[in-house]
Parts: structure tokens; C-alpha cells; sequence
């Protein structure tokens, strides 16, 4: 590296101390809210220093900047539309209830000789079906815990359970922002991103069961009262029927019919709101009274409306299950879209001004084979973890980190995705003031460090994510693309 270089490096590295920094201070202050509007805030705020020292130090213009912001902001549009339907997936899927329904069935299968085994596999369903890991711990996974409790598992042991199969299940669901917004940051296709996450994914998922089953093997149990407290409740409040399943299996078969994540999204989203007029009428009626009157088909139109595009709270008379039965729709996914628009403002100015490439110089020697991109890839995804205390900043800094790397390299751009997903997304609850670390000790009430070993799959995964680089199975260059022909051991 020339002198030229390190002086350009070091300046590289200055928004990139200002961003840590200040997100630093935002954790500190705003705790887990911090990606409410203060991340976003530091994202803006790097970005303009970045500017600054770009038309300072080469004279560039705010032109370049626009036409780079404007670029990178266009990338994602369809990142957003996919995260509004999201929204309006979580609306419609639990008013109409189908995640109800899901949940009641799928306690009824926790016997205690399996316990750990069913609470991972159980949280790993309920989150591919609603897309969040952390809306799965916060409800399924509380529950769980306090099983756990009263059949003799450590609340340490359980925890890691919950965190396995939630993680796993947001790793996997085409409705998961975090995985949404590493296929589109990377401009690959969801299902198409999904679909090569399998081969790191569900290799380190089967070895994380096979461990719980041990695990559980040596425990013994005793009754059920706070599983039948929580079907119960749900039973109550809804009308629950194998007929609802028809809605996430019709999505099934649309995505395995490989038709664009949009459109797939828009139908299961209207197939829900039908049958919430079919099987909930009664909770689509109160919906709509609460914001307008008149006739009857006046009021159902205006409580499908408002679950598809509003923060729906029913009242069961359980907390738990309160938080259960809580539903996003699109303003509640207003946060991550502005976070990605702000992430994106940093990423162009850092891209237009040559800083990224600058940065990507220090790795390079790490790069040249293909485990080592890898491996690096996955390294700098867990590190930003516990830099910017974010997963949602760590995708995206590592993506802007290694595009271009990959890109000159002949890579395919699923395999930075992958590799993304594999260490940024899933280490992120083990960071203990990361806004992951954080949540999740303060939901299940189990500090973070005593949990982290007993994260099973947040730890095989990214250790997988190498493994199958090394063997090379499914990795192939561009211009190998069509030929499907793994490469050889580098």
C-alpha cells in the first residue's frame, strides 16, 4: 500500500468512527428504540461528513452525490414496496386467524421428553410464518419460557432454544425485513436468495435439533397449563380452523411456482383479508367501527382497510397473548424504510467518493480465494455487530463493504448475500448492547452472555457459512453460472 493509499484509507475510516460514535451514543440513550429514528439520524449525519471531507479533500461535487443517493435509493424502491405488503401480510394474517390458528396447533405437538427439541421447531415455524424473530420470542418464546421452567430446563437452555428456532424461522421467511433487505441491498432475488441460504441454513438448523434432542433427551416434565392457558386464550378470541391454513399454503405453492415475491405477497395478503371476512367477522366489524359508521359492508371495508395499513391491538384479556395478536401493518414497517433510505444516503456518499473502495483495500489480502472472501465477509458481519450495534447497519455496511469485491471477482451476488445473512443477521442477538442483545435478554428476562451458548444455530451458522465455501458445494463464478459447475477446492 503506497503512502497515497494509507492517507486515503485513514480518511475512509473518519465517517466511519463518526457513524460508530454517534450510533454508540444512540444505544446508550435510546436503548433498543434507537432504530426509531436516532440510527437514522447518525446515518445522516456520517453521510454529510463524508460529503464534507469528499469536496474538501478531491473536490467532488454535491452532483455526484445526488446522482449516487438517487441511484442507490431507486436499487431498493422495490425493497420497500415488499416491505409495505409485509406490513400488510402481519395485518391480515392475524386478524384473519391464520398466525392464531398456526400457534394453537403447533403448542398442542410440546411433549416434555422433547421439549427443547419442539420449542426450537416451534419458534422456527411461528417466525417463518410472521416473518419476525423478534415478535416470535416476544410472544411464543415468553410462553416457552415459562414452560420450561416447570418441567426443570434452565431458563439459559430454553432461551438459546427460542433464539435458534426464532432466528432461523427470520432467517428463512420471504416476509423477514432482514432478509428482504439482503437480497435487495444486493440486487438478487428474494426467493432466489432464500432458495441458496438452504445449503448453509438448514445444515446448521438439523445439527442445532439434533443437539436440543440430546439435550432435552436427559429431562423429564410435568403438565401443560401454560400451553393450555395460551390456546385457550386464542380459542376465545378466535375462530380457529384447519381452513385458515389454506391461506399460508396457497402462499406455499405460489413461492414454490417461483412467482415475484410482490405479487406473491399481494395475493396472500388479499386471500387473508377474505378470510378474515369468512372466519373473524365479528373482529373485522370492530375494527371498522372504531374508525367510521354507516352501513355494514361500509364498516367490513373499513376493518379490512385498517388491518391491512394500520397497528392493529386486539385485547384477549392475557399480556402475553396481547403481544401475540399485536399486528405491524404498513406504518409499522415506516421505521425500516426510513432506516433503509437513510443507510442507503450513507452508502451512496461512501461508494461515490471512493471511501468503500478504500476500506474494501485493507481486506483485500484476505480476498483473493474464495474461502477467504468468505470468511471475511462473515468476519466483518459479526464484527459490525458489536461496532454499530445494529443488524440492520451491519447488512448493509458489509454488503457495501464486499459488492465490488465480488463483483470484480466474478462472484455471484446470492453468495454475499448468504454470507451476509450467515453472520450479520444471526450473531446479532449474542452481542449483549447490541439492539438484539439487548431485546431479546430484556424480553425472556435471561442476561445475554448466559444465553449466547446455548444459541446453537447463531453459532453453527456463520461457521457453516465457511465450511461450505471450503468445500465449494453450490458456488459457482458468473460465467459458470449456466453450466452449474461447482469450482474446485482454492
Amino acid at each position: 500500500m503506497t503512502a497515497d493509499e494509507r492517507k486515503r484509507t485513514l480518511l475512509s475510516l473518519v465517517p466511519l468512527a463518526v457513524l460508530v460514535g454517534l450510533l454508540s451514543l444512540d444505544i446508550a440513550i435510546f436503548g433498543s428504540d434507537s432504530i426509531l429514528g436516532a440510527s437514522q439520524v447518525s446515518l445522516l449525519v456520517a453521510s454529510g461528513v463524508c460529503v464534507a471531507l469528499a469536496a474538501w479533500r478531491y473536490k467532488m461535487s454535491w452532483k455526484t452525490f445526488e446522482g449516487a443517493i438517487a441511484k442507490y435509493i431507486g436499487e431498493v424502491t422495490s425493497a420497500i414496496l415488499i416491505l409495505l405488503l409485509i406490513g400488510a401480510i402481519s395485518g391480515t394474517w392475524m386478524v384473519s386467524g391464520v398466525v392464531p390458528t398456526f400457534v394453537c396447533y403447533g403448542l398442542k405437538i410440546i411433549s416434555p421428553k422433547v421439549f427443547l427439541l419442539t420449542a426450537c421447531v416451534l419458534c422456527a415455524l411461528v417466525s417463518v410464518i410472521t416473518g419476525s424473530s423478534w415478535t416470535t420470542i416476544a410472544t411464543v418464546g415468553v410462553a416457552l419460557l415459562g414452560i420450561g421452567r416447570a418441567e426443570g430446563f434452565s431458563d439459559a437452555m430454553t432461551a438459546g432454544a427460542i433464539i435458534s428456532g426464532a432466528y432461523f424461522g427470520d432467517k428463512i421467511s420471504p416476509l423477514s425485513d432482514t432478509t428482504i433487505m439482503a437480497s435487495s441491498i444486493n440486487s438478487v432475488p428474494l426467493f432466489t436468495h432464500i432458495r441458496y441460504m438452504f445449503f448453509t441454513t438448514v445444515p446448521s438448523f438439523v445439527i442445532t435439533l439434533a443437539v436440543f434432542t440430546v439435550l432435552g433427551l436427559f429431562h423429564g416434565g410435568s403438565g401443560h397449563d401454560s400451553v393450555q392457558l395460551y390456546s385457550d386464550v386464542l380459542s376465545q378470541r378466535f375462530h380457529i380452523t384447519p381452513w385458515l391454513l389454506l391461506v399460508p399454503l396457497l402462499t406455499l405453492v405460489m413461492i414454490a411456482r417461483k412467482l415475484p415475491a410482490i405479487v406473491v405477497l399481494a395475493v396472500s395478503t388479499l386471500l387473508a383479508a377474505a378470510a378474515a371476512l369468512i372466519f373473524q367477522p365479528e373482529t373485522v366489524a370492530g375494527l371498522g367501527e372504531s374508525v367510521t359508521e354507516g352501513s355494514r359492508a361500509k364498516i367490513f371495508f373499513a376493518g379490512v382497510v385498517e388491518s391491512i395499513y394500520n397497528t392493529v391491538s386486539l385485547e384477549t384479556g392475557n399480556p402475553q397473548v396481547d403481544q401475540l395478536v399485536t399486528s405491524r401493518g404498513m406504518l409499522g414497517m415506516l421505521n425500516t424504510v426510513y432506516l433503509i433510505i437513510c443507510a442507503m444516503c450513507f452508502g451512496a456518499a461512501m461508494r461515490a467518493s471512493g471511501m468503500i473502495g478504500d476500506l474494501a483495500r485493507i481486506l483485500q489480502p484476505f480476498t483473493r480465494k474464495r474461502t477467504g472472501l468468505v470468511a471475511s465477509t462473515v468476519v466483518t458481519g459479526t464484527a459490525l455487530n458489536g461496532i454499530v450495534s445494529d443488524q440492520y447497519l451491519s447488512i448493509i455496511l458489509t454488503s457495501n463493504i464486499y459488492r465490488e469485491t465480488y463483483e470484480k471477482g466474478g462472484w455471484e451476488g446470492r453468495l454475499l448475500s448468504r454470507s451476509v445473512e450467515d453472520s450479520a443477521t444471526v450473531t446479532s442477538p449474542l452481542v449483549p448492547w447490541s439492539s438484539c442483545g439487548m431485546t431479546q435478554a430484556t424480553i425472556l428476562s435471561v442476561p445475554t452472555l448466559v444465553y449466547a451458548p446455548f444459541c446453537l444455530f447463531n453459532i453453527i451458522s456463520p461457521l457453516m457459512s465457511i465450511a461450505v465455501a471450503a468445500i465449494g458445494w453450490k458456488i459457482v463464478r458468473k460465467s459458470s453460472q449456466e453450466k452449474s459447475v461447482s469450482l474446485p477446492q482454492q
